[in-house]
């Protein structure tokens, strides 16, 4: 289970650092090409995050109520995976941004 959650976690870095990385296209060519807009890759990005958040939190909150079924290792990697979850988003945002800020200070 731990594994998985892992790989989860790495498939979800390497599909947010393409989507920082990869060629800015047309918003119609995008949709076409794959089915969904830019904006909505990362709507769903932010809901994954806040997903893994709330699961973490859960069994946080599980943990502290004495919950049997819950030890402290599912706890902590659900713990860090919302942290790593976050840090890669924050880092998209990041790489937007600046990206943002380039485009708005070239010379027309």
């Amino acid at each position: 289970m731990i594994n998985n959650n892992i790989s989860q976690v790495m498939n979800q870095m390497k599909a947010i650092e393409s989507m920082a990385t990869s060629q800015v296209l047309p918003i119609e060519t995008t949709e076409k090409a794959e089915g969904s807009s830019f904006a909505g890759m990362m709507q769903q990005a932010i809901d994954q995050v806040n997903q893994t958040q709330a699961d973490a939190k859960q069994l946080s909150t599980a943990l502290e109520l004495g919950d049997p079924n819950v030890d402290i290792a599912q706890v902590m990697v659900a713990m860090q995976k919302s942290s790593v979850s976050f840090q890669a988003l924050t880092e998209v945002r990041n790489k937007l941004l600046t990206a943002y800020q380039d485009v708005m200070n070239m010379p027309v």
